[in-house]
């Protein structure tokens, strides 16, 4: 597991890598990442300046206690909601830029097809698949980041529970959205594309935990989304080749 984990980090380097081999195409992506990022940047940082003001409201109760333990609560809430929000608006920048940016990131993925050889998937997204599917990852997304919210309040360890948690879901979710556009070229429905998900479980986390660690560092998510439509693009290779090679290997005998 741990090594299929590792594999699925490897996969967002490689789309990485393509900044140094392929950096005109990977430059397309930033457009609408720029765009995406800009949008939300107007939102997220007058909420950071407002954090204090917002946990002196959540906690009225807190305002005669002793100065230390009053702001340390209200410092390890304004972490939480902090996370919370970042775990909402990367999923949301994720959205959002693969919708306004869709024949951006078509270019993206099909040259890197083209670069894996073999045949080339042909299929497309249609504008309103993607938004409903933009749509989709944004209230589950919110549903997260309050999920976030809520760990993020259990006394001692809420905050470090809230922060694996808000991780781990989000990236699974990133990892599902981003390989999206290759499995629909490939005609899948929703119930293949669940099982090839699931039959690479921890590579597929291991590639949208790296994700969203990089869309949380400041504007990291500018210079990852390129590189994780590559990256998602190879994973979603890997996973339907591996699942047809397990289709067709012959069973033991006696089987």
């Amino acid at each position: 597991m741990i090594r299929e984990f590792a594999a699925g980090v490897g996969t967002l380097l490689r789309g990485f890598a393509l900044w140094r081999t392929r950096p005109g195409l990977l430059a397309w992506g930033l457009i609408p990442a720029v765009i995406s990022f800009l949008l939300l940047a107007a939102l997220l940082i007058p909420l950071a300046f407002s954090l204090g003001a917002i946990t002196a409201w959540m906690t009225p109760f807190a305002d005669g206690w002793v100065s230390g333990w009053r702001d340390a609560l209200r410092i390890a809430l304004g972490i939480v909601l902090f996370v919370a929000g970042a775990v909402l608006s990367a999923l949301v920048f994720t959205a959002l830029t693969l919708t306004i940016g869709d024949p951006f990131y078509q270019r993206i993925w099909r040259e890197v097809e083209r670069s894996l050889g073999g045949p080339e998937p042909t299929g497309e997204t249609g504008f309103w698949a993607t938004v409903g599917e933009g749509l989709r990852l944004v209230v589950l997304g919110a549903l997260i980041a309050l999920l976030t919210l809520v760990l993020g309040l259990i006394p001692v360890v809420g905050g470090v529970l809230a922060t694996v948690v808000g991780v781990l879901l989000s990236g699974r979710l990133l990892a599902r959205e981003l390989t999206g556009r290759a499995f629909d070229a490939r005609g899948l429905s929703r119930h293949d594309r669940a099982r090839l998900l699931a039959s690479g479980r921890a590579r597929v986390l291991g590639f949208g935990v790296a994700t969203q660690l990089c869309f949380m560092v400041p504007l990291g998510a500018v210079i990852t989304m390129p590189a994780a439509v590559a990256g998602s693009t190879m994973l979603a290779r890997a996973l339907t080749e591996r699942a047809a090679v397990g289709s067709t290997t012959p069973a033991a005998p006696g089987a």
